[in-house]
């Protein structure tokens, strides 16, 4: 892939709990930007975004944020109206898939097998459970992993919850409440191309101790990735087929990685989508970069695909043929 040399501004931090990871992603990405004779300008979010991304007149924004309010749509609306192309997900999609209730009505009617549950007020825990013990409690708008709890018999919650404990229900209004899923962790890559989005490959995430938690995800030597991921063949492709119909089916850009849940006692039935992801980390650790590598592709030339796919979008857009920044 030949990209003419570009001015990019990659937006990154900002002050969502994902803020250190955002960071991380973000020098990476310039850095290898720089590498390949790209012009970087790095922006760390702030309320003057809008102002300071107009001054600097980037052809286009990498968009680097995790989280509230650079995944949410809300860093995506003021980009369109801008006009400034940028990558990963539109407006709409970042709506969507940030939102777990909004992507679980999304996904499901097209096939896509994912826990039930239910969204609880947070109060209501201290009273009674939602759901039969062990279920899993996370908040409805965060990523990463960001304050996940696994509420089980045997655990120091107290039985209901109690006030004085430490969890997500101290720190959001809202929670989904979902069944514990036993088994394995997986996850998926998918990149656009010329051809339309493709998956990479499976990786299985393997915590050194408890689960998959934002520690687990982002320090070094507490996760052993996996890749690729020792599961039959039917398993990885159904992983990979699944991953790229959220891809589609949600209306993904760029890139996004789909995390699933296996029960291998149960073979396919026992594989639930728990999330996709549409801004995925682009540090030393992260997933996508990993899986690249599987692949052939080096992290220089995976941040040049995202541009590329952005700056193509963008000019679709520009010509009228897509309508809302999605498309």
């Amino acid at each position: 892939m030949t990209l003419p040399k570009l001015h990019v501004a990659v937006l990154m931090g900002g002050w969502a709990n994902e803020r250190p990871v955002s960071l991380m992603s973000g020098e990476g990405v310039a850095k290898a930007l720089e590498a390949r004779g790209h012009r970087v300008t790095r922006i760390d979010m702030d309320r003057q975004v809008a102002a300071r991304i107009a001054e600097a007149a980037p052809d286009v924004v990498f968009n680097a944020l995790h989280g509230v309010p650079g995944e949410d749509g809300t860093v995506q609306g003021m980009l369109d109206l801008m006009g400034v192309p940028y990558t990963h997900s539109g407006l709409a999609t970042s709506v969507i898939a940030i939102d777990k209730e909004l992507t679980k009505q999304a996904l499901v009617p097209h096939g896509v097998p994912m826990p039930g549950g239910r969204i609880v007020e947070s109060e209501s825990l201290y009273a009674k459970d939602p759901l039969p013990r062990p279920y899993v409690l996370k908040p409805v708008n965060e990523g990463s992993s960001v304050g996940v709890a696994i509420v089980t018999a045997e655990g120091n919650y107290g039985n209901p919850i109690g006030r004085d404990t430490k969890g997500p229900w101290r720190e959001f209004d809202r929670l989904l409440a979902e069944p514990y899923i036993r088994g394995r962790e997986l996850t998926v890559a998918v990149i656009d191309g010329a051809e339309g989005p493709r998956a990479l490959t499976v990786t299985e995430l393997v915590p050194k101790s408890g689960f998959y938690d934002f520690d687990a995800k982002y320090t070094d030597g507490m996760t052993e990735h996996v890749c690729p991921a020792a599961v039959p063949e039917d398993i990885a492709q159904l992983c990979m087929d699944l991953a790229v119909r959220a891809h589609r089916v949600l209306g993904c850009k760029g890139c996004s990685r789909t995390d699933f849940r296996w029960d291998d006692e149960h073979g396919e039935d026992g594989l639930f989508v728990l999330e996709t992801n549409t801004q995925p980390g682009m540090t030393p650790l992260s997933l996508v970069p990993e899986q690249a590598r599987h692949c052939g592709m080096s992290y220089e030339d995976l941040v040049e695909a995202i541009v590329a796919e952005a700056l193509a979008r963008g000019a679709q857009v520009a010509q009228g043929s897509s309508g809302d920044g999605d498309g």
